[in-house]
């Protein structure tokens, strides 16, 4: 079970134009669970480039104004590499339950990315609320994390 700030920490969501839709559907949803949507766009179709979008949504993750960050584009992976060059981020992408749920136990991710054109929105729906609340395990995981922040380093 999710806490308590779990559930009212923002939630920054971005999309290029191939993600646009699924976004759309996700923020709408998104906020009728009552969660707390930063929208960081797109706002439509027309062709744009995703890393703007993951460069936004990983700051706002990165600063703590949100809590999490999901982004969407065609596949996913652009997006997830785009964000992953920002520090402090863990950026997975995820177009099944199973990855989903691990990325949160096993890397304490904090970006979730998905590929608008891999997975239907109800799918995508089932990811974003497994990732939202499955908990980080900590442990022999933290060993782990802190060494790749290590290796990381200049």
């Amino acid at each position: 079970m999710a806490s308590l700030e779990e559930n009212t920490a923002a939630i920054a969501v971005g999309a290029d134009h191939a993600g646009f839709p699924l976004k759309a559907e996700l923020c709408s949803w998104l906020a009728d669970e009552g969660r707390r949507v930063i929208d960081l766009g797109t706002t439509g179709r027309e062709s744009c480039d995703y890393p703007y979008f993951a460069s936004a949504v990983a700051r706002e993750v990165a600063s703590g104004r949100a809590g999490k960050g999901i982004l969407v584009c065609g596949t996913g992976i652009g997006m997830a590499v785009a964000a992953n060059r920002h520090q402090g981020i863990r950026a997975a992408n995820c177009n099944d339950l199973f990855l989903a749920r691990l990325s949160r136990e096993h890397n304490n991710g904090n970006v979730l990315c998905l590929g608008a054109r891999v997975i239907a929105p109800q799918l995508a729906k089932e990811i974003v609320q497994t990732w939202l609340t499955t908990p980080y395990q900590g442990g022999r995981h933290q060993l782990r994390l802190d060494m790749i922040e290590e290796l990381a380093s200049p």
